[in-house]
């Protein structure tokens, strides 16, 4: 387990996090002092706490957005991989057909191969 300072809201914090991820804190606290430091140059001085009440709402609505958006997009390659899957099974059921009119096309010239060898050649095949 790792410790990282951080500072939110001009203010220092010691913070533990995994080992690996103290950067990750970093950039996740730098983004949130830059969110109250936009929040302060938009509304001014109206109170720390109030600043970073906000800065989490902004920040629940952005997460709140993405994971919206990350609904609709699995939605839509769900529906995506269906419509794959449903082509699929249609180039398969063309395919077996396709095959069969192959094969009973072949099997008809075979037997007006056979009959013309009987009845043509009077027994001598000509094919």
């Amino acid at each position: 387990m790792s410790h990282v300072n951080v500072t939110i809201n001009s203010r220092q914090y010691r913070m533990a996090c995994e080992d690996g991820q103290e950067d990750r804190l970093l950039k996740l606290a730098g983004d949130l002092e830059g969110r109250i430091g936009q929040l302060r140059g938009k509304f001014g001085e109206i109170g720390d706490q109030r600043l970073e009440v906000m800065a989490a709402l902004v920040t629940s609505d952005e997460l709140m957005d993405a994971q919206q958006r990350i609904r609709a997009l699995e939605e839509e390659l769900k529906a995506l991989r269906d419509v794959r899957a449903a082509a699929a099974e249609r180039a398969r059921a063309t395919q077996t057909a396709v095959v069969a009119a192959l094969n009973m096309a072949a099997h008809r010239i075979e037997k007006t191969t056979q009959v013309l060898n009987r009845t043509v050649g009077g027994g001598i095949a000509i094919g």
